[in-house]
């Protein structure tokens, strides 16, 4: 799976770009064949967002934004939102991720 992360207007830490990678890898084992994912984070108003992009088989698009007032507090909460998606879709698809049946 192709990971993007991009920043508009300003530079992102390293430790936040590493974190960013692997809470979506995580979050992509929820997903029927994740084939690529975005990532931008931008600064609004004075206000961190983090955008998720993630694009599995057969053309599904999950799409999830937040914004919060740091970078981090506004990636876990987009990733939260994404895994709320994703659990719709496929609610039996998070025990098998994660291990369980």
């Amino acid at each position: 799976m192709r990971i993007t992360i991009t920043a508009r207007h300003h530079e992102v830490p390293d430790a936040l770009r590493q974190r960013a990678e692997a809470v979506v890898v995580r979050v992509a084992r929820l997903a029927a064949r994740p084939t690529s994912a975005q990532v931008t984070f931008d600064v609004l108003r004075r206000r961190a967002t983090a955008e998720l992009i993630l694009k599995a088989a057969r053309g599904a698009v999950h799409v999830a934004s937040a914004r919060a007032s740091n970078h981090r507090s506004a990636l876990d909460l987009a990733v939260a939102k994404l895994r709320r998606q994703l659990d719709k879709r496929a609610p039996g698809r998070r025990r098998a991720a994660l291990g369980g049946r």
